[in-house]
């Protein structure tokens, strides 16, 4: 099943290391557009390589990647390893510190009909081609995609946390309120034991989709240029990836809700008013009118089919009717048929609001995805949009559930949290990288592989 190998991985020199909160980066979905601006003027942060700016972004990144590795701003490590990741951070209304486990390492690209690495969205075009882009002018991978493997017994962990009594640096990452924390794993025998582990299990990819496209689409590329010359081996077959283990209770998937700019559907092309758009809800969803909107979460919380609706300064609970689940004639498996958030696009937004299939939702400007629940009520009531609809977070179960149907979940479905930071670490896969493979580095049989440490 899935291949993975250690690297000698990339990363700010030691003096820098020291301040490593000033050159991480965040994916954009975490930070303001204030924020993202901050990044940029700091000429040393990740952000220049990760997403970089001007009329030839990939040029401009890979100039400055040259000019970094020449003053000595990136140091690549002596020997391979695999790369500890630790997430602390907490959930609002809740006191437990939750510590997400995890480990950066280099996966084999796998195409998507191999059944080894498996999505569950879908991507668009111009998003992978720009990050492909980046990837054939650079050969630097600048942040992990986010990883899910199933193990039950958690056989890597002690080692992971022996590997954390030695961190290499830590931030406070405050655009998500978490802190992130590096540290190596070089010993040939536990690196065996990850590779052992995860040789018997499917992949499935939480987030970076486009990035992932973007390395097969590179992968497909160099394969062609290479032809039969090709050994299977070279270093642009891999991608870093960072793994944690689906198992933990400390990985959380948070909601995102759906904020209505517009209520189309009306006679004549017109907007619906509030009373023709509870009209449209009614043949499908019970209306349960509410006193206090901030009570939504907690009366839609566990409830199938269930959600919260703000509009016109009232809340209301809706649930779908089961009788009318059987409408749902989407071709897709039962696995997504079954969600919250195929219920809530289907019977809202193409029966309720006219806007039919997947496809036509999806290109939709009307919608944005929203995560925090109080901007939701903020921006209807400014008259910024006309309604919220306030969902239920989706499971773990459901996400391996679609995954393994072969089908994908609507848009904006999941929002694994925290999200990982670029600038912890950079990994290479330029054709000098070739003698930095696991099973190169590493002769004869595997190395005795010692007890586990200690819990």
């Amino acid at each position: 099943m899935a291949e993975i190998q250690p690297l000698r991985g990339w990363r700010y020199a030691p003096a820098l290391g020291a301040d490593i909160d000033a050159y991480v980066s965040p994916l954009f979905d975490v930070v303001s557009t204030r924020q993202r601006a901050a990044l940029y003027r700091n000429p040393l942060n990740s952000i220049h390589l990760a997403v970089p700016q001007g009329d030839d972004p990939a040029g401009a990144a890979l100039a400055t990647l040259r000019r970094w590795e020449t003053e000595g701003v990136l140091r690549q490590d002596a020997l391979p390893g695999i790369y500890a990741y630790y997430q602390y951070f907490r959930l609002p209304g809740s006191a437990r510190e939750y510590c997400r486990k995890g480990f950066m390492c280099h996966i084999r690209a796998y195409d998507w009909a191999e059944g080894v690495v498996l999505r569950h969205e879908n991507t668009l075009p111009a998003s992978v081609h720009d990050r492909a882009a980046l990837l054939a002018r650079t050969e630097f991978q600048t942040s992990a995609t986010h990883g899910l493997y199933r193990d039950d017994a958690f056989k890597l962990e002690t080692y992971l946390d022996e590997a954390m009594q030695s961190p290499l640096y830590q931030t406070e990452d405050d655009y998500q309120g978490a802190r992130d924390v590096l540290a190596v794993v070089q010993d040939a025998a536990v690196i065996r034991r990850f590779q052992e582990v995860l040789a018997g299990r499917e992949v499935i990819l939480a987030d970076g989709h486009h990035r992932y496209e973007g390395s097969l689409a590179h992968r497909h590329a160099r394969q062609a240029q290479a032809g039969p010359a090709a050994t299977g081996r070279e270093p642009w077959h891999y991608h870093l990836m960072y793994l944690t283990n689906a198992a933990s209770d400390d990985l959380r998937i948070l909601p995102t809700h759906r904020l209505l700019l517009e209520l189309p559907g009306g006679p004549g092309g017109r907007a619906l008013s509030d009373a023709e758009f509870l009209a449209h809800l009614g043949p499908y969803f019970t209306v349960l009118p509410l006193e206090e909107a901030t009570d939504l979460p907690e009366v839609i919380a566990g409830k199938r089919w269930a959600f919260g609706l703000y509009l016109g300064g009232q809340a209301y609970k809706i649930r779908l009717r089961p009788e009318a689940h059987a409408l749902l004639d989407w071709v897709t498996t039962d696995e997504v048929k079954n969600l919250d958030l195929t219920v809530l696009h289907f019977f809202v937004l193409e029966k309720a609001l006219g806007l039919r299939g997947p496809d036509a939702q999806r290109a939709w400007p009307g919608v944005a995805y929203v995560r925090s629940f109080a901007e939701c009520l903020q921006r209807v009531d400014r008259g910024e949009a006309r309604a919220a609809l306030i969902v239920n977070e989706v499971t773990m179960a459901e996400v391996e559930a679609v995954c393994h149907s072969g089908a994908v979940m609507p848009a904006k479905s999941t929002f694994f949290y925290p999200k990982t930071l670029a600038g912890f670490l950079f990994s290479s896969i330029a054709d000098e990288e070739a003698g930095n493979v696991f099973d190169h580095y590493f002769q004869g049989p595997a190395p005795a592989l010692p007890p586990p440490p200690a819990p």
